[in-house]
């Protein structure tokens, strides 16, 4: 299964975007022996739009065309990171994605939303809804968080031992 990272606004350079390349790399070369192929990370420009409303519905029109162009006639299967979503544990996310891989899901689009989040109808085609906690953290670190995720349910996929079995 592809997966593929896919980000309203775009990560300057410094030692978070370093960090994340790290972890983004790693998953590059760990995911294949999974079946998760790492398919790049796709940025994308905040909205336009004068309302909120206007650029939730900007930046979610850009996200689904280009879940729809990954998936083919079925669509890339859409994960939101969002703070209203479900926190589960590194191996329950683990479990999800590899279910979604064997089950034959080509393609999973991760999408990480703008200052003003996700509209409430994107959040209604998503397969899965994940939140890295109740906190607000800044794009930069999410997208560091998401790698170091990634990375770490491609090793759990692969019968690693994790630390918290």
């Amino acid at each position: 299964m592809k997966l593929i990272v896919h980000a309203v606004g775009r990560m300057k350079s410094g030692p978070e975007k370093e960090l994340g390349d790290r972890y983004y790399e790693r998953f590059a070369r760990s995911g294949p022996a999974v079946g998760l192929e790492f398919g790049g990370i796709t940025e994308i420009p905040e909205g336009r739009g004068q309302t909120v409303d206007e650029r939730q519905r900007e930046e979610g029109q850009k996200l689904l065309a280009h879940a729809r162009q990954l998936g083919g006639q079925a669509g890339a299967a859409l994960l939101l990171l969002d703070e209203r979503g479900k926190s589960f544990s590194s191996e329950e996310l683990a479990r999800r994605i590899g279910s979604m891989r064997d089950n034959g899901r080509k393609a999973l689009v991760v999408a990480i939303g703008g200052p003003d989040g996700h509209s409430e109808a994107l959040r209604n085609e998503a397969e899965l809804i994940v939140s890295f906690g109740a906190l607000t953290w800044p794009h930069q670190l999410v997208r560091v968080m998401l790698g170091e995720q990634l990375y770490r349910i491609a090793t759990i996929l692969a019968g690693h031992p994790y630390h918290r079995s």
